[in-house]
């Protein structure tokens, strides 16, 4: 496929996020083209803003699998029809990476074809990153900054390689103890990351949330906020809307619904 000219780069980006025959993961599933015009209404309350789809590419899973590893990688084909989608709305396409019991850097690197391409970066799920002997969802799981400098440093030496443009490095965090020890995480040319809180609930909750987990944040990181249509209106709760988002600071630089 070859992509479309690059537009100028919005100060603001705001995507869906799901994965095929995954309607629990998000709305970005079935048909990709009535999802795509859904996340356009999405960005009709974003002025300005530009599009985003995020594939959970390896997805967890609360069975061991063939290889003990807890999750699974999608196919070619997906990816493509997902970067198919994510060029028709004219934005990227992020991988997502929910890895279980494997680790992000290996993960990552199985979809290096794809991040070769100028518009396909990373998001990393590190709740989804147990240690050996947890099932996944029976409790967090974590990163270590170290790990995400070593991600951001090999998509550092893709961008010089192939002489693309920078890419975008999403880790999402629903809470302070899944990103641990974020100030090993540097900063590279070509490589935007981008600390995105997870939060669920009310909008009192999710401000809880932000004003705690961002205390972590690197001064060379921007900031993302994630909103669920369903977990975070249950029990009579209300989504918060884009104009209490954009109160948010540090301002986001990227909003994803699921």
């Amino acid at each position: 496929m070859t992509p479309p000219p690059e537009p100028p780069t919005p100060t603001l980006r705001v995507g869906f996020c799901g994965g095929p025959n995954a309607p629990a993961l998000g709305r970005m599933t079935g048909n990709l083209t009535a999802a795509g015009e859904q996340l356009r209404q999405q960005l009709s309350a974003y002025p300005e803003a530009g599009p985003v789809v995020e594939l959970i590419a390896t997805r967890v899973h609360a069975t061991p699998g063939p290889d003990g590893l807890y999750r699974s990688r999608e196919s070619d084909s997906t990816v493509e029809s997902y970067l198919a989608e994510a060029r028709r709305l004219g934005g990227p396409l992020l991988l997502n990476i929910q890895p279980g019991h494997a680790d992000f850097p290996t993960e990552v690197r199985a979809y290096e074809h794809w991040l070769t391409e100028p518009d396909v970066g990373i998001a990393l799920d590190p709740e989804w990153a147990v240690d050996p002997g947890v099932v996944p969802g029976k409790k967090y799981g974590h990163v270590e900054g170290a790990v995400l400098d070593q991600v951001s440093s090999y998509l550092a030496g893709l961008v010089q390689q192939h002489g693309l443009p920078p890419k975008m490095l999403v880790y999402h965090q629903v809470a302070a103890s899944v990103v641990r020890n974020e100030a090993d995480l540097r900063p590279r040319d070509g490589v935007v990351p981008i600390k995105v809180v997870d939060g669920i609930g009310a909008p009192e909750s999710k401000l809880a949330t932000w004003n705690l987990v961002m205390k972590g944040k690197p001064d060379h990181v921007q900031a993302g906020f994630k909103l669920f249509y369903d977990e975070d209106t249950r029990n009579g709760s209300r989504l918060m809307t884009p104009a209490e988002v954009m109160t948010l600071q540090p301002k986001p630089v990227y909003v994803v619904y699921e």
